[in-house]
């Protein structure tokens, strides 16, 4: 009879287990956006979001949560139950927080659910700003020391890795650093002439620089952007950037490891469906980011490469705390 109950028990247990599985989701999902409002990430989880509850029919609360360069939402997330009720809208930077010193967690504690679009990263002026564009920008900045004002988001954001590129090729900028806590509010800065000059993402500056309220003065990439014509690429003016280049942020949604397997796709079929949206994909489109909308072994090895190509990068730019190769982290192509 006791092992008659005992076995009855963990078959109820095993079932109640596969019960909630495949009603998930049975209460509200926590979304947790790792950057402020009106940034790039913000906007691209608010527009795929809404798809995304209409498929998994449950709702999910966005919720930004700012501060550390998006860690202190990365390790709220990693410290809650591995149940898929909360979930992560993050950036690229986790990729680069062991390299900086920000911490022992990056998306290798995480499962990958979607990396909906990647970004391109342009240089963007106020409108009073003494230069046109890049070439212009450099020589004042070498005719001005200690005068230009540049806009930031903390180290490993994406300001970070653009000015990494550009002193590993045009050597050391003597520029006042601004750090915000996200390129919405170092875009603010900048139109409210807080700041003269900062790389962003198109996504994120594009409706400013059509308003007129901002100018961009290049595009980090090799060749022009087709929504910003005419801006030349920074490659133009200095070819070393090609050994950098193509290179941009990324937006994914992700869950801590070890959460349920038929959780995980049901979110990753969730995603992956509201990222085809026509409302979801004309925003993209608009913006100027590129779609992905990939998960699984795919987004895994994307991510890895990001990784190397990155740190590597900071590191040869004397911008990290801690070499690559301390975490396994090998060069690009070894």
């Amino acid at each position: 009879m006791k092992r008659f109950l005992i076995g009855a028990v963990s078959a109820l247990s095993l079932m109640s287990a596969a019960a909630v599985a495949q009603e998930y989701p049975a209460k509200e999902i926590q979304g947790i956006i790792q950057w402020g409002a009106g940034g790039s990430t913000d906007t691209v989880m608010r527009a795929v979001t809404p798809h995304a509850e209409d498929i998994l029919d449950g709702t999910i609360v966005l919720q930004n949560m700012t501060g550390g360069v998006g860690a202190i939402a990365l390790n709220h997330v990693a410290t809650e139950d591995a149940d898929g009720y909360k979930i992560l809208m993050g950036a690229e930077n986790p990729l680069l927080y062991k390299v900086m010193g920000f911490g022992d967690k990056d998306y290798s504690d995480f499962t990958p659910i979607n990396i909906l679009a990647r970004g391109t990263p342009i240089l963007v002026a106020g409108t009073d700003a003494p230069f046109d564009d890049y070439a212009g920008m450099i020589a004042y900045i070498k005719e001005h020391p200690g005068e230009v004002r540049l806009g930031s988001t903390g180290p490993g954001g994406v300001p970070s890795v653009v000015t990494a590129m550009i002193e590993t090729v045009e050597g050391d900028l003597d520029v006042i650093s601004v750090p915000y806590d996200g390129d919405g509010p170092a875009l603010t800065a900048l139109q409210g002439g807080a700041i003269d000059v900062m790389p962003a993402v198109l996504g994120a500056a594009i409706e400013s620089v059509r308003a007129g309220k901002i100018k961009a003065l290049a595009v980090v990439d090799v060749q022009e952007n087709e929504y910003l014509p005419g801006v030349a690429p920074v490659t133009a003016t200095n070819e070393g950037f090609a050994t950098y280049l193509p290179w941009g942020p990324f937006f994914g949604v992700f869950v801590k490891k070890g959460t349920p397997d038929d959780v995980v796709k049901k979110l990753e079929g969730a995603f992956a469906v509201a990222a085809t949206n026509p409302d979801f994909t004309d925003l993209m489109e608009t913006r100027g980011f590129t779609l992905m909308s990939i998960s699984g072994d795919e987004a895994e090895a994307f991510l890895t490469k990001w990784q190397q190509g990155t740190t590597w990068l900071l590191q040869d730019a004397g911008m990290t705390k801690s070499s690559p190769e301390e975490f396994g982290i090998s060069r690009p192509g070894e």
